[in-house]
């Protein structure tokens, strides 16, 4: 028995096939259904309106972000 999984989207009435299906035509099959959650999609924009000002970070952290993001010195920091 070969077994083969493909994606399908049920009509009301009928499965419309999604993935090229690799067989003879009348071919007999037992179709076994699993529902698939639909991956969500967020808008960036919306995402970043959402959740602006709720990160908690460092007091300076508008001024040093290059400090917490790469690593650089911070500003006020000398090598000396």
């Amino acid at each position: 028995m070969i077994t083969r999984t493909v994606r399908a989207t049920f009509d009301g009435s009928h499965f419309q096939i999604s993935d090229p299906v690799d067989l003879e035509p009348n071919t007999n099959c037992i179709l076994t259904i699993e529902v698939i959650e639909e991956e969500s999609y967020e808008d960036p924009f919306k995402f970043l309106l959402k959740n602006a000002g709720t990160v908690i970070g460092p007091p300076d952290w508008s001024v040093e972000h290059d400090h917490y993001l790469y690593g650089t010195p911070k500003r006020g920091e000398s090598d000396e």
